[in-house]
């Protein structure tokens, strides 16, 4: 038998695992098929609690997947390996996504989450030159 234990009982290196059992390839797998666990952000929303969230650039943006990759709770939406937008259902505003995203200036950028994204995306930073301060 299982044990769950609550927020507060988790310790220092537990591993909370993203999918129940032996799970293959993420990649390949539409995810309405995938076994999530029952503590996945997919079926347990952490956005309450978000401060920040992620802004995403179509214009910028070169369709690495890294953020896709590292995103710890599935919200990056991406289809045909083409990134479409962010789960903000999901999203609990880590980050993650905009530190791992390769482009200059960043295809993600984080703003309080009061503030509507098209305003945000009026306030998208120039590219910076190489050897620009």
């Amino acid at each position: 038998m299982k044990k769950y234990v609550g927020w507060d009982e988790v310790t220092t290196g537990t591993l909370l695992h993203s999918f129940e059992g032996k799970f293959g390839d993420a990649v390949t797998t539409d995810p309405d098929d995938r076994p999530y666990a029952w503590m996945n952000s997919i079926n347990v929303s952490v956005a309450d609690w978000r401060i920040l969230k992620p802004v995403y650039n179509r214009d910028i943006c070169i369709d690495c997947q890294n953020c896709w990759i590292f995103c710890p709770d599935t919200s990056i939406i991406s289809r045909d390996k083409k990134m479409i937008g962010v789960d903000y259902d999901h999203c609990k505003g880590c980050g993650v996504c905009v530190e791992v995203c390769p482009t200059n200036p960043k295809s993600l950028l984080m703003f309080s989450d009061f503030k509507d994204n098209e305003e945000a995306l009026s306030e998208w930073p120039e590219k910076k030159k190489r050897g620009a301060k």
